[in-house]
């Protein structure tokens, strides 16, 4: 695929792995929407990166909020890229607490609504606009790339809901490629392990010291800029489709 003729749609794109994916994307010559809620990250960046970014106030869970993101990206050049990077947090509870409260059913609707609802929700309508593009010589029209997690194969304790919204982006790769075949657009997610980005609020050398000696090699957290990279050789890559790729310096997660 050649980007720099393309436009992207970064959901959670003002901040962590989303901002680098947008810079990543923008450096290389790509148009990009960047889908988020946070107005002032959102708005602070579109200003630095200038004419061919957009930031567009979006709600992965809401059809017309979406749509008017596609819209946009439209505008500036035919969406081939889609790039679901959206995050959050309500915490982390086992299915029984040390008090016998059974977990939060809430909670638990929460992620899956957040990262498996919103990550289809978004790939549903990235898709069906893609597949409008004129192909190229392969028949491919775009790429819809989401996140999981290495959380959906090794989930720690307290993860039940975490990881089981990673788990059904991971159920949800092969078949959604599958099913877009004759549209040419391709489906792919991208499984990272420990990555250091501002919802640490901390120091990143500390918070190597706590979460990146864990990893084998190399001996650290994760950097935004190092996924957005697979992003990138994903976009441009036809070959690449219907995989999940884990990106952790061989981390296996352990219990807790």
């Amino acid at each position: 695929m050649d980007i720099t003729t393309a436009s992207a749609l970064v959901t959670g794109g003002a901040g962590g792995l989303g901002e680098a994916t947008v810079r990543r994307l923008v450096a290389a010559g790509t148009a990009v929407v960047i889908a988020d809620l946070n107005d002032e990250k959102g708005k602070a960046l579109e200003s630095e990166l200038g004419e061919r970014v957009r930031y567009v106030a979006t709600d992965v869970l809401d059809e017309a909020s979406v749509n008017a993101a596609i819209a946009v990206a439209e505008e500036l050049a035919p969406l081939k890229i889609v790039v679901n990077a959206h995050g959050g947090s309500a915490g982390a509870a086992r299915v029984v607490g040390r008090d016998g409260e059974p977990a939060s059913f809430q909670q638990f609707q929460w992620y899956v609504n957040l990262f498996l609802n919103g990550t289809f929700n978004v790939l549903r309508l990235g898709a069906a606009a893609m597949a409008k593009n004129t192909a190229d010589e392969d028949g491919a029209r775009g790429v819809v790339i989401n996140t999981a997690s290495i959380a959906a194969f090794e989930g720690q304790i307290g993860q039940t809901a975490y990881s089981a919204a990673k788990g059904g982006v991971v159920g949800l790769t092969l078949p959604a490629a599958r099913d877009l075949t004759k549209q040419g657009v391709r489906v792919m997610a991208i499984a990272p392990g420990t990555f250091f980005t501002p919802a640490f609020k901390m120091e990143r050398e500390e918070a190597d010291q706590k979460w990146g000696s864990a990893v084998p090699f190399p001996n650290r957290m994760g950097s935004p800029s190092e996924y957005a990279a697979l992003v990138q050789h994903i976009a441009e890559n036809n070959y690449l489709n219907g995989e999940v790729i884990r990106i952790d310096g061989a981390l296996r997660f352990q219990p807790k």
